[in-house]
């Protein structure tokens, strides 16, 4: 992100912030599933007859049409897995001081108020810098 030259110290750093452990185990139970749901496709061995069960619909289009059911698997099970993975963080520290939080505000910053949040920062650093201190 192009910062203005006022802001020449300033260092951005990323990271990411990890979803509660229920969304993580789930992603993770999600992302073994699928590629046991893609190989049982693939063989084509029926798991519903060993369960005594008549085969639905969708798995006999499944097996009617393999690369298109494993791609459907992969990718609807993938958007989940990313959706349960993604915490929305957006997380601005200033020497090491919060001074905007998505997962708290519930949005991102305009550029204006990010620039804006900056430099009542720097100000206040500055002026926090230049005050006497009593020994």
């Amino acid at each position: 992100m192009w910062l203005p030259s006022r802001y020449p110290d300033i260092r951005i750093e990323g990271e990411n912030y990890l979803p509660i452990p229920l969304y993580r185990h789930f992603a993770s139970f999600l992302s073994i599933f699928k590629l046991l749901v893609i190989g049982v496709i693939i063989i084509g061995k029926d798991p519903f007859a060993l369960l005594g069960m008549q085969a639905p619909g969708i798995w006999e289009w499944g097996q009617g049409n393999k690369i298109y059911a494993c791609m459907m698997v992969f990718f609807l099970s993938n958007m989940i897995e990313n959706q349960l993975m993604s915490t929305g963080a957006f997380e601005i520290t200033l020497n090491d001081v919060p001074v905007w939080s998505k997962l708290e505000s519930g949005h991102l910053p305009s550029m204006q108020q990010l620039v804006q949040i900056l430099d009542n920062e720097m100000k206040m650093n500055v002026h926090m810098n230049t005050r006497p201190h009593h020994s």
